[in-house]
């Protein structure tokens, strides 16, 4: 099993900061610890970030929805596999040798395509049960196996040839009882005796087995040659001879080839687990979409699991994580919010600082490691910093995230104030979308004490565009309200030159405790909730902590 990677990923929903952050992290993790570092996006990426990445050249993240532990994240065995051809002693010895208890071997095609399985109880069954005399035939043994198992010596014949007509007997009788029970196709087990084997050929046996090592005349090999029989020496006596020949026969007779139970690298481990609970195989083939054979896994190989190995950005809260977050390995969080509720398997190195962005953190780190900023990396950091902080008039935006954003901008070569105006003028086009993707493409949820509370945000310079967007917005958000499992919702139209924010508050109650978080005016019609925010434009330092009080004071 390769080393597994890590993905480095921002929220649900993700903003510039996200994305870009995560882009820059996994470029410093490479340079610093090695390739096994993926960016990650939780989900659509807004037009925003699209132009801030189409204007650096930098690809876009691949999607992850959910990250909770698969197979491919277990280290599975590498059972090698066998040729359906192989005998039931060349398979047994194999399991013998790889000395795991109830060991399953896959049967695979020459193209690599699972074909069935064995079990040690199938070849335990084939030996011991087993009292058709014809079985060796009716399973078209190859004497290719018949030689191997007896560590016979083809003397006649072709060993890729199979013997597919008659019974296997031994004859210890004298060639006039012979004759009366030898018929065509029989395999007969022999000794030296000349008249005997000769007997054999006269009633039409299809192969002798001659044991004790004995020689075979030429003239025997030359009339056996000429009848195209096939003769074996083997230098095991005619008892151990007859004992072993029934473990010449290939797997293919007795392994399963319908109904078998298989797995992909891509099956989650909790539905792996509830369908071993169900039978009682020990291990199951794993196999790609093409019906490759990769693996075997059993219930011991999910003892212990980990998960993925998840590096958190510009979020700490499990309502804004990505699905299957409970069950990843998660080793470290770079976030400048509030700490929330995260858990964790282990310690990690968990960096929170009170900055206006992420990506401030994240320069701060190429320059403790001594990591050259690239110009592309650079453009990405900055236009995060630009994207959360608005261009500097967000509360949350410190002296650091000014100075860093300069620096950044000197780096990339942008100017920051028109590159930050179409930045913004690409965020504003929303004439194409529909109403769920610009809802959804800046959404998050939090906990407010007993509360759920989602908050989204659209940021624009044209307010037009923002009263045009309250009237659509509102009856969809109402819409949906009904089918989620938040208590609240809000919704921020935020004029960024004004520096204000429309609110929209959908639930009950929701507009209330807004007006009262701020002591604002509420505009209520029957088509609206909206309270009007004077100098509210930041979603974490201003909305969320001001409706988190309001929350808990509602509790009681």
């Amino acid at each position: 099993m390769t080393e597994q990677k890590t993905f480095i990923v921002g929220h649900r929903h993700p903003d510039t900061d996200s994305i870009c952050s995560a882009i820059a992290y996994a470029y410093l993790k490479q340079r610093t610890e090695g390739k096994n570092f993926e960016p990650r996006r939780a989900g659509e990426i807004n037009e925003e970030t699209r132009f801030v990445l189409e204007y650096f050249d930098e690809k876009e993240p691949r999607l992850i929805t959910n990250v909770k532990t698969q197979i491919k994240d277990v280290e599975y065995r590498r059972t090698p596999p066998v040729n359906k051809e192989f005998s039931l002693k060349k398979a047994w010895n194999m399991m013998r040798d790889i000395g795991v208890s109830g060991i399953t071997l896959p049967a695979i095609s020459e193209a690599g395509v699972l074909e069935g399985v064995i079990t040690g109880n199938d070849i335990a069954s084939s030996y011991m049960n087993i009292y058709d005399s014809n079985i060796l035939a009716k399973a078209k043994t190859q004497y290719s196996n018949i030689k191997e198992t007896i560590d016979g010596k083809l003397i006649v014949g072709d060993e890729n040839n199979c013997y597919d007509k008659g019974k296997v007997l031994i004859a210890a009788a004298n060639p006039d009882v012979m004759e009366n029970y030898i018929e065509s196709g029989d395999l007969v087990i022999l000794g030296n005796r000349y008249e005997s084997q000769l007997c054999a050929i006269e009633m039409g046996a299809s192969c002798l087995i001659v044991c004790d090592g004995a020689t075979v005349s030429n003239t025997i090999k030359k009339i056996a040659k000429e009848r195209d029989i096939t003769i074996i020496a083997t230098p095991f006596d005619t008892f151990t001879a007859a004992r072993l020949i029934n473990q010449a026969m290939p797997i293919k007779h007795f392994m399963t080839t319908k109904d078998i139970m298989t797995f992909t690298e891509d099956d989650y481990l909790d539905e792996v687990t509830e369908v071993m609970a169900s039978v009682r195989h020990r291990y199951f083939p794993i196999v790609d979409k093409s019906g490759q054979y990769l693996g075997m896994i059993s219930r011991r190989n999910l003892l212990g699991a980990k998960g993925k190995r998840i590096i958190l950005v510009d979020h700490n809260e499990m309502s804004q994580a990505v699905e299957g977050m409970s069950t990843a390995n998660v080793v470290e969080i770079i976030d400048h919010h509030r700490i929330g509720g995260i858990n964790t398997v282990g310690p990690v190195y968990f960096r929170n600082q009170p900055l206006g962005c992420t990506a401030t953190i994240i320069y701060q780190m190429y320059q403790e490691k001594n990591v050259k900023v690239t110009k592309n990396i650079a453009g990405l950091l900055c236009s995060a910093i630009i994207s959360d902080t608005l261009l500097f008039r967000s509360p949350t935006c410190t002296e650091i995230d000014k100075e860093t954003a300069k620096i950044l901008a000197n780096i990339a070569q942008i100017e920051l104030e028109p590159y930050a105006n179409k930045m913004f003028a690409a965020a504003s086009n929303l004439k194409n979308k529909t109403d769920e993707q610009i809802f959804s493409q800046d959404y998050k949820q939090f906990n407010m004490g007993k509360f759920l509370v989602g908050i989204g945000q659209i940021s624009s310079l044209n307010e037009d565009e923002l009263t045009e967007l309250s009237s659509k917005l509102l009856p969809y958000i109402k819409k949906i309200y009904d089918e989620s499992k938040e208590d609240m919702m809000f919704f921020m139209l935020t004029n960024i030159l004004e520096e204000s924010t429309r609110l929209l508050c959908v639930g009950n109650k929701a507009a209330a405790m807004a007006a009262g978080a701020f002591a604002a005016d509420v505009v209520s019609d029957a088509n609206e909730d909206i309270v009007r925010l004077s100098g509210v434009v930041s979603r974490k330092k201003q909305l969320v902590p001001a409706l988190s009080v309001a929350a808990q004071s509602m509790r009681g």
